[in-house]
């Protein structure tokens, strides 16, 4: 509390933005992750098993562990990496403690059909909604669905701080503050002075191409976490982690992976920063559903039913995903936000129960070139000068319909050939 922000009063203008945006109260949380831990244990008892998806930030696996609980890894669509429920079997879900939706890069888990399966099975609906602050499905937000949901300010707003804890029950909030409240570390000035020079550092970078140059120094100070798109599992000390369980101290060295601040205090600089960047919301969420209505028009782009979502990232589908992202690379174009492999065969059966149906995660998880609709235009020059080739997902389940692609979206397809430079 040293910086003078870390009370309730201090989140008050936050939180009421979003309450308005949810028809929902809000609670103020660090960081997404954070809010997860405290609806995780609030909801659900240890020793239970929580379905989710295997194309997710290895982060989210380690809070659900932290939290006491067994992940179940769910099938999911091969065209866009949202849960499959149709594919999930009886014996599954009869032993389920909890649900947990991903809304993976923004597009939509079936929120309706979730929740009306976890009332059927009286189990808690929790949505992750971290890349899904402006989507809606069936009329509603998302978020607005489950007894609770986490968002990210980190993603849409650009942040790189801060995110809410949503809940259904407005009576929950007073116990859920004090959870929050005894997970909080003290702010930190030098943490705050980081923060405050990170846009600029992180410009002076990209200004100069030293990319490359900064990740080769990090690797020989020992401070870069991932050398590959999954963090290092470290199965044995995973295990002595569990045996502790539920405990966010024991897995504090995965859960901060990324966001070593994720659980501190924010201080007056993140305060008003983040305060300034919400209430541009509406105008980023605007850009994102301009540039993904440009991406969903290429030919990487997989037909999606309903009205197009500003999403977070749009996940084309292109059959050589290293080719595509060396192209895009060579034009100053970052990938990011990559889930592969799947959490089941990263994890193995040790510490989390595989997906009954792994092929779509799979392929989804191997083929998907997440971009930023921001940079729509570029992308979709880069990938067309580069020849790189779509992917095509492969066949229905049983019993599923492919999605309808409208005959205007079909023709409108034929943009990527005949736009200049396209």
């Amino acid at each position: 509390m040293a910086l003078g922000e870390g009370c309730p009063q201090a989140y008050a203008p936050l939180e009421e933005q979003m309450r308005q945006r949810l028809g929902r109260e809000c609670l103020y949380v660090p960081s997404c992750r954070l809010g997860l831990y405290v609806a995780l244990r609030h909801w659900c008892r240890p020793g239970g098993r929580i379905l989710m998806s295997p194309v997710n930030d290895d982060v989210i696996f380690f809070v659900v562990l932290a939290a006491g609980l067994r992940p179940v890894q769910a099938p999911l669509r091969a065209d866009d990496g949202t849960l499959d429920t149709a594919a999930v079997p009886e014996s599954v879900w009869c032993g389920l403690s909890a649900v947990l939706t991903t809304n993976l890069y923004g597009s939509a888990d079936p929120a309706p059909e979730l929740r009306a399966r976890c009332d059927r099975s009286g189990i808690p609906l929790l949505e992750d909604a971290a890349h899904a602050i402006g989507t809606v499905v069936a009329g509603r937000p998302v978020g607005s669905f489950g007894e609770a949901s986490v968002f990210s300010l980190s993603k849409h707003t650009g942040a790189g701080t801060g995110g809410f804890l949503a809940v259904a029950d407005p009576a929950a909030r007073e116990h859920l503050a004090r959870a929050r409240d005894a997970l909080l570390a003290p702010a930190r000035l030098s943490a705050e002075l980081a923060y405050g020079l990170r846009p600029y550092a992180e410009a002076g970078v990209r200004g100069l191409r030293l990319t490359g140059a900064a990740r080769a120094a990090l690797r020989l100070l020992g401070r870069e976490e991932r050398t590959d798109i999954r963090m290092a599992l470290r199965p044995d000390e995973l295990a002595r982690a569990l045996s502790l369980s539920p405990s966010l101290d024991a897995f504090d060295s995965w859960a901060r992976v990324d966001m070593h601040s994720y659980r501190l205090v924010p201080g007056r600089l993140r305060m008003r920063r983040t305060q300034r960047l919400l209430a541009r919301l509406d105008e980023r969420l605007t850009a994102h559903l301009r540039g993904t209505q440009r991406l969903l028009d290429t030919p990487w782009a997989a037909p999606r039913p309903g009205p197009a979502q500003p999403l977070f990232r749009v996940p084309l589908l292109v059959e050589d995903r290293a080719a595509a992202t060396a192209a895009l690379a060579r034009h100053r174009i970052p990938v990011g936000y990559l889930y592969d492999p799947p959490l089941d065969v990263y994890a193995g059966d040790r510490f989390t129960d595989a997906s009954p149906a792994p092929a779509a995660a799979a392929w989804f998880a191997r083929h998907a070139l997440p971009v930023d609709p921001l940079r729509a235009e570029r992308v979709a020059a880069v990938l067309d000068r580069a020849g790189v080739r779509p992917a095509r997902p492969p066949r229905s389940a049983p019993g599923r319909a492919p999605a309808r692609v409208p005959a205007d979206a079909l023709r409108r397809r034929a943009w990527h050939r005949s736009a200049p430079g396209g």
